[in-house]
C-alpha cells in the first residue's frame, strides 16, 4: 500500500529583497521562508532586472540558512532563476528535470516548471509572474496549460505566482477547466494592509486541500508589499 503524500507549497513575491521600509535585506526574506517552511517555494522577483541579473538572495546564503536549493534554470551566472522566477526546493526532494516555460509578453514576464520525485511520485510545480495586461495574462495562462500539455506523463501538478489578477473568479481563471483547482489563500497585496489576492495556487484534481493561507508575520509584514502564501497538499494513497 502507498502511503498519502502531503507537501507545503508556498508563493512569495519578494521584490527583490526590498521591504516596505526600503530597506534591501536578504536575511530577512530568509527568516521569512524559514518561518514559511514549505517544501516548495514559488519566488518572483527574485534577480535584480538589469545588467548581470544578480539573484537578491546570495546563493551560499540559501544553501548555509536555509533547508532549500535553488532548481538550477540560469540564463546568467549570477541569477538563481528566470526573469525572476525562482524555484526553491527543499533537500532531500529530488529534481528529475526543469524547463523554462515560454510566455507571450512584451515585459520582463516568465514562468518556470520542475517535475519531482516524492516517495516515487513524480509532481510537477510551475513558478509564473503575470503579465498587468488581462488579455495577456489569459495568454499566458493558456501558454503554460499547453506546455504542461507537452510534457511527458500526466501528473499531479502545483501552479503558483503572482498572477497580477484582481479578479476573484473571472478573468485569467476562466482558463482553467474543471481538472483544476484554483485556490484562495486569502489578501495579499499590499502586504500593509492586504485587499487583493493577487498571489495564487492553483492544483490539479489528484491533490486534497488541507489548507490555504497567507503567512503574516512581523518579519513579512515588512519584507516585501506582498505577503507570502502557502498551502498544505496532499496525495491520497492508493490500495
Amino acid at each position: 500500500m502507498n502511503h498519502a503524500v502531503q507537501l507545503d507549497f508556498a508563493s512569495y513575491n519578494i521584490r527583490k529583497a526590498v521591504g516596505i521600509d526600503r530597506r534591501r535585506d536578504p536575511d530577512r526574506i530568509l527568516a521569512i521562508l524559514n518561518e514559511i517552511d514549505a517544501d516548495v517555494v514559488a519566488l518572483q522577483e527574485a534577480d535584480r532586472r538589469f545588467g548581470r541579473r544578480v539573484s537578491a538572495l546570495p546563493l551560499h546564503a540559501i544553501h548555509e540558512h536555509t533547508p532549500y536549493y535553488p532548481v538550477p534554470l540560469t540564463m546568467k551566472p549570477d541569477s538563481i532563476g528566470w526573469h525572476g522566477n525562482a524555484l526553491l526546493v527543499r533537500r532531500g526532494i529530488e529534481l528529475d528535470d526543469a524547463a523554462v516555460v515560454p510566455l507571450p509578453t512584451l515585459e520582463p514576464r516568465g514562468a518556470i516548471r520542475a517535475d519531482l520525485i516524492v516517495a516515487r511520485q513524480r509532481i510537477r510545480v510551475v513558478a509564473m509572474h503575470l503579465d498587468l495586461s488581462g488579455l495577456r495574462r489569459r495568454h499566458q495562462v493558456r501558454s503554460v496549460l499547453d506546455h504542461l500539455s507537452d510534457c511527458d506523463g500526466d501528473c499531479p501538478t502545483v501552479l503558483m505566482g503572482d498572477f497580477n489578477e484582481w479578479a476573484r473568479r473571472g478573468g485569467c481563471f476562466r482558463e482553467f477547466g474543471r481538472e483544476w483547482q484554483v485556490l484562495s489563500c486569502g489578501h495579499s497585496f499590499p502586504s500593509r494592509r492586504p485587499v487583493a489576492q493577487l498571489d495564487r495556487i492553483v492544483a490539479s484534481q489528484q491533490w486534497r486541500i488541507v489548507e490555504a493561507a497567507t503567512h503574516h508575520s512581523l518579519l513579512s509584514a515588512r519584507g516585501s508589499d506582498h505577503l507570502p502564501i502557502r498551502a498544505s497538499l496532499e496525495l491520497p494513497g492508493a490500495g
